[in-house]
């Protein structure tokens, strides 16, 4: 345990004074008061006259249990922020404490100025407690129309992580981490204090850790609650924090020691920072941060119904059971709002007193008007290469073989080149980089690593570098990714693809976010968010049936259209397109599925550039219906499917050269949609351009079969056979993966014969293909390799 003791500092105003606490207690007081009444009220807000039920809401929905700790938290930051001159904003970890941002933004006038009509005065407060939780309001979490957030409150575990992501390449910056004891006991927050790992006290910020330890979540008591204060210490100690810990009930006694803790904390992030940058010493120091312990519902009722409220479960959400058609326990509501003396916080027009508000930081000192929050208005673009630069010579279709994600590596090496000044580039991920084929990027970078480094057995860890990607976690990976771009910076999370199911729920929230936050006019766009997808399903060399699993397309592509990409590039020259696409983007999540793996190269820089201009095109050199109606369609979506679907039109083409075949690849997946649920997506008469109106479309997809299904069904073509992901999957050859999903070229050789009207006269086809089939079955499993007609296949032009 840290005992503190800060020496107060020779300046105008004494922070640490009995009369500047008591301010600071009215200013907590003031915002308890505004977030009880955000609860309950929707008139009346100052009870100045007798509560009527229609003063009081329908049915008050929020939570209180968290409130008045986390406003207590707020107001001692504003005093730190002051005291220090701080560059500082808060994070909100704790659930479904809506108020508490919403409630101190209005004081310090932060929300006014954002939204006019809830003034500073009796009727704004009216309005500011009749929208709380409420139809056509705002909701009961921090969110999008929060000022001052970056994080939605949602789903816990993410805190730590945002903050640490937020304070990479913003020396200046510190992050209030405000994490609730239940969200502590997540999976993803309880990883998230290794983030100290990669934060480097020379060119990054300071995230300031604030472990909300209120003892109770929903109906259970939290874990870390039950440990005893030398438990506590010895584990954060052993995660490399110094624990500070601020303990009680008594608010004249908590003030005090919340002071001290707070100035110790800001002295040591500081003392940290001016040794580390006066004398280029970027060990990894021991960040403090701070372990407050309140009763849950702290100030709210004691009891209620004969047992214990206040430092119980019960303080969770509502206390007392009020509301317009059930105003029996009116009385307890008023005395519990009236025991934050609002008489003394108010004025006769319902604005703060100016000796209250005086103590709020101003300008963008305010929390909620700190710049990063609204980081929109903060970013600068990428410095890019021509892409063109680093493309393969495709003059001859599948001639040259090349492995995308190494091609890839050799432009955003050059990305991170362009943009070393401005440090706001950076790739994160779980351990793969090189494994992804990204090596060449080490060629200008390192892995950011602050923990000692082992030579030789250690390769590319350093203090400072571009990447981090040294913690097996892809939520922290995908958390800190997501703190840099909602602070307005540029980067990417690669993975496997069958584990970014792994954080599908983080990209969810984060998709909720950027959906909420373009309603909020006064929020300018952030970059996207880049995931790549590797490791992919068809192309397992030993991972097996745990590492196969492409439904992230899927679940993204039931979100709101304008919010979501999926690009499923088929070579290295079409990958490069996407990312110059992709890294100045806005308000998106892009995913990019990928090949690690040497691969045949198909599309010149002009082809390329179209696929990923129009999403979708028509092959000439491997269709053969001369613009004509074709007696079959093939389409493909993905590397392997590529691969497969050329292998097949070889085939057909050798067995069947007067037989019109068109090929369509599709590079922008999403693209295939009908203008009725995407603008973006073809019209009707566009789709029958490219798949007619009745011909037998032979799709082959990376994915599960059924989203092409539903791409198909309202359009006039259902003449469809997709080939995709069948969840069947072993250890085998990359080949039989396809073989054992009917995703391989000797299958849609014979789906396409038997589409044909009058199949029976392919029947030979057929039965040879199944032939080709079986001798692979029997021939991997004597060799363990792939057939050499497999292995040697090469395309030949069907001129």
């Amino acid at each position: 345990m840290v005992v503190v003791d800060s020496q107060v500092k020779a300046t105008e105003v004494d922070y640490s004074s009995k009369e500047y606490l008591t301010k600071v207690d009215a200013f907590w007081r003031a915002a308890n008061y505004i977030s009880v009444g955000q609860l309950y009220l929707k008139d009346n807000p100052l009870l100045r006259e007798p509560l009527k039920a229609s003063d009081v809401k329908v049915k008050p929905i929020g939570h209180w249990g968290t409130i008045p700790g986390q406003n207590f938290i707020y107001a001692h930051l504003n005093r730190m922020i002051n005291k220090y001159d701080l560059n500082m904003f808060y994070i909100e970890g704790p659930g479904h404490g809506g108020q508490v941002m919403v409630s101190n933004s209005y004081l310090d006038g932060s929300y006014s100025e954002i939204y006019p009509e809830i003034t500073q005065d009796i009727k704004g407060m009216q309005k500011l407690f009749k929208q709380f939780s409420a139809p056509g309001g705002v909701a009961s979490h921090a969110a999008p129309e929060t000022p001052g957030s970056i994080h939605e409150g949602g789903e816990l575990g993410y805190s730590l992580s945002h903050a640490a992501g937020a304070v990479l390449d913003n020396p200046d910056l510190i992050a209030a981490a405000v994490i609730g004891d239940g969200e502590a006991e997540t999976g993803p927050l309880a990883a998230s204090w290794f983030a100290n790992r990669f934060i480097n006290p020379i060119t990054d910020g300071a995230v300031l850790p604030i472990l909300d330890l209120n003892g109770f979540k929903i109906s259970n008591p939290t874990i870390l609650s039950r440990k005893t204060t030398l438990e506590l210490t010895q584990y954060f100690e052993g995660m490399g924090w110094q624990p500070i810990f601020v303990e009680g009930e008594e608010p004249k006694t908590m003030h005090v020691d919340m002071a001290k803790a707070l100035d110790y904390a800001a002295e040591r992030i500081q003392e940290i920072q001016k040794n580390a940058r006066e004398n280029n010493d970027a060990t990894r120091p021991v960040w403090p941060m701070i372990i407050f312990r309140q009763p849950k519902g702290w100030t709210g009722p004691k009891e209620w119904g004969g047992v214990p409220n206040e430092n119980s479960f019960r303080a969770h959400q509502v206390p007392i059971p009020v509301d317009r058609n059930n105003m029996e326990y009116k009385d307890e509501l008023i005395q519990w709002m009236q025991s934050y003396r609002p008489e003394e916080l108010f004025d006769e027009n319902g604005r703060l007193l100016p000796e209250i508000a005086e103590i709020a930081p101003k300008g963008e000192k305010r929390m909620a008007m700190n710049p990063v929050t609204n980081a929109g208005l903060l970013i600068k673009d990428l410095r890019l290469p021509d892409y063109r630069d680093y493309m393969v010579d495709n003059t001859e279709p599948g001639k040259v073989k090349a492995q995308d994600m190494a091609v890839l590596a050799k432009y955003i090496r050059d990305v991170i080149k362009l943009n070393e000044d401005s440090r706001n580039f950076r790739i994160f991920g779980p351990d793969e980089t090189m494994s992804n084929r990204m090596g060449p990027v080490f060629e200008v970078t390192n892995r950011q690593w602050l923990d000692c480094i082992k030579e030789p057995n250690d390769e590319f860890l350093a203090t400072d570098g571009r990447v981090i990607d040294s913690q097996l976690s892809e939520h922290q990976a995908e958390g800190l990714l997501e703190g840099y771009v909602l602070t307005g910076r540029h980067g990417f999370f690669a993975s496997y693809e069958a584990f970014l199911r792994v954080v599908d729920s983080m990209l969810t929230q984060h998709f909720k976010w950027l959906r909420k936050a373009t309603d909020q006019t006064w929020r300018a766009d952030i970059p996207s968010l880049n995931v790549i997808a590797t490791s992919t399903v068809f192309q397992q060399d030993h991972n097996g049936y745990t590492h196969q699993d492409p439904g992230l397309l899927g679940h993204l592509a039931d979100k709101k259209p304008k919010f979501i990409r999926e690009y499923l590039p088929a070579d290295a020259n079409s990958l490069l397109a996407v990312f110059d696409k992709v890294l100045n983007d806005r308000q998106k999540i892009n995913l990019i599925v990928a090949s690690k793996h040497p691969r045949e190269q198909w599309f010149s820089a002009a082809e390329a550039k179209e696929l990923v201009d129009k999403g979708i095109k028509i092959i000439d050199w491997a269709s053969t219906d001369q613009g004509a109606e074709p007696d079959v369609v093939f389409a493909s979506a993905g590397t392997e499917p590529t691969i497969e679907s050329l292998a097949a039109i070889s085939i057909l083409h050798e067995k069947l050269p007067e037989l019109k075949i068109r090929y369509v690849n599709v590079v922008d997946l999403l693209k295939l949609r009908s203008q009725k649920h995407d603008p973006r997506g073809l019209s009707d008469q566009e789709f029958d351009v490219y798949f007619t109106k009745n011909k037998p479309v032979i799709f082959a997809f990376h994915g599960y079969e059924g989203l092409i299904r539903d791409f198909f069904f309202d359009r006039n073509n259902r003449n469809l056979y997709v080939h995709g992901y069948r969840e069947n999957g072993d250890i085998t050859t990359p080949f039989d993966m396809r073989v054992l999903n009917q995703m391989d070229r000797f299958d849609l050789v014979k789906e396409a014969v038997l589409s044909l009207p009058d199949a029976e006269k392919y029947a030979h086809i057929a039965q040879e293909m199944d032939a080709i089939i079986s001798k692979h079955h029997q021939y991997i499993r004597d060799e363990g390799t792939d057939l050499p007609e497999v292995e040697n296949w090469i395309w030949k032009s069907l001129n």
